[in-house]
């Protein structure tokens, strides 16, 4: 598990609300276009930066329900969504959540599902408390599009391996379309969101992920605390240096029950 310290902590929260991610998160939140009145689920709410959102897109005569299992996570959650009266914050998990059948008209998910082990069981129960022509949306970064330069080919390939043990699926979603029809959905589409930089911005993306690559890595064990830093401060000295390169695709899923 990743424990995060007082700097990683701080970098998250300066990535969260940054261009990059907040460019992320309100495109997920344009393709579930909540209207007012609606009954929205956050599967997975995390820090609740979207849960804020939807609650203001529903208005006062909608309610947000976040889920998270982590209690860290929702005491976050709620101070972001302090008085925001329209909004619950619920313990559970994907698969077995705490709802009744066909409570919400509308769920989202971001960075979630490629976390979840068993995405079918997850599918399945958002199909159940989601109403007849009820929207879903799951955003979600596809691994595989990640392209990160370092002159240290190997010990990046070897980083980044070491990363994917943090994930239950690294391609969750060239899978999705597929597993939501599966699970009874119609399949409406799906958007590509790219981010890409030559530099490294505080606030955005890679920043993020270094921070939290770092400390995974060191915490696993797998390589030592210097080796770790040793690998983030080359990233550091190629933005000094004008060589900095990184990309990767965040794709949202969108599907609704019939």
């Amino acid at each position: 598990m990743l424990v995060f310290d007082e700097e990683t902590t701080r970098v998250l929260d300066n990535a969260y609300r940054g261009r990059e991610i907040t460019t992320r998160r309100l495109a997920n939140l344009d393709a579930l276009a909540p209207a007012p009145g609606d009954k929205i689920l956050d599967l997975g709410c995390g820090n609740g930066l979207m849960t804020s959102e939807l609650s203001r897109a529903v208005g006062p005569r909608g309610h947000v329900t976040g889920l998270d299992p982590s209690t860290d996570m929702r005491t976050s959650a709620a101070k972001h969504c302090a008085g925001q009266t329209n909004v619950t914050f619920v313990e559970g998990m994907a698969d077995d959540m705490p709802f009744e059948d066909q409570s919400f008209d509308g769920a989202v998910s971001v960075q979630v599902f490629e976390y979840i082990p068993d995405i079918p069981a997850a599918l399945a129960e958002v199909q159940r408390v989601l109403k007849p022509g009820g929207r879903l949306v799951i955003g979600d970064m596809h691994w595989d599009t990640l392209a990160w330069y370092s002159p240290h080919r190997e010990r990046m390939q070897h980083v980044l391996g070491i990363w994917d043990g943090h994930l239950a699926h690294r391609e969750t979603p060239a899978h999705l379309p597929q597993m939501m029809r599966d699970a009874g959905f119609t399949f409406d589409g799906v958007h590509q969101i790219p981010f890409w930089d030559t530099r490294l911005k505080p606030d955005g993306t890679t920043m993020m992920l270094l921070n939290l690559i770092e400390a995974f890595v060191g915490q696993t064990g797998a390589l030592t605390e210097q080796e770790a830093h040793d690998w983030a401060q080359e990233q550091h000295d190629l933005a000094e240096q004008g060589r900095f390169f990184f990309s990767i695709s965040h794709f949202i899923c969108i599907a609704h029950k019939p």
